[in-house]
């Protein structure tokens, strides 16, 4: 029962996530901004840490559940459980999102290239993703780890998303979560779907650096 509320607690916080950070994408962006859209992200992050941490420790991202999974946190099964999770209530919040819209137009996908925001190339994508996924995971380590200042775990985190989102939407419109990508690209189709790759592959390389350094630091101690 407790892994069962484990992964719902996932599958729901990721929901959450993809609906609030992509639907104010979506559905206020023109009105907020590109600085609404990343509290959004954050804001939904902060929420989702103090509403669901106490249950899975509100990864909402396999990238994040991976970087736990190598700092020996967590067992490869319990991440594999964990990506499901995630994945499924992506899409959901997803799903959510495309009913309000009313059109697969705009689900908030991520991208890179001619006609995708600020247009930037597939390499400033790749370095993005990579580096900021690497900066975030090394943030909830340290956040969350021992000799970390209680409470606070949540805050740092979302505020963390915050900034990346604010450096980084007119790049790649900031994915550092596979499963965030996800849902939308999935059903957005064409050219988001096309690139989804990207945004799992980068993540995970970010992910797997963020825990090496992060371990590197942790020996020098």
């Amino acid at each position: 029962m407790r892994d069962m509320n484990k992964l719902a607690a996932e599958f729901i916080g990721t929901a959450v996530l993809v609906l609030i950070g992509c639907g104010a994408a979506v559905l206020g962006g023109d009105n907020i901004g590109q600085v609404g859209i990343a509290l959004a992200f954050g804001l939904a992050i902060v929420a989702m840490a103090y509403g669901i941490g106490p249950i899975s420790g509100c990864h909402v991202n396999p990238a994040v559940s991976l970087a736990v999974y190598l700092d020996g946190r967590m067992s490869a099964g319990e991440m594999v459980q964990y990506w499901i999770a995630q994945f499924a209530g992506a899409l959901v919040g997803a799903l959510i999102l495309l009913a309000i819209a009313g059109s697969n137009a705009n689900l908030g996908a991520n991208g890179w290239g001619p006609g995708y925001l600020g247009e930037y190339s597939l390499v400033a994508a790749l370095i993005f993703e990579i580096v900021f996924t690497a900066i975030f995971v090394i943030v909830i380590l340290g956040a969350t780890g021992q000799g970390a200042s209680p409470g606070f775990a949540g805050l740092a985190i979302g505020l963390t998303l915050a900034a990346i989102h604010l450096v980084g939407i007119q790049v790649t419109g900031v994915s550092v979560n596979p499963a965030r990508s996800f849902g939308p690209a999935l059903l957005t189709g064409g050219n988001a779907l096309a690139q989804l790759w990207l945004f799992i592959v980068a993540p995970a390389i970010g992910a797997a650096l963020g825990a090496l350094l992060f371990r590197l630091k942790v020996l020098k101690v």
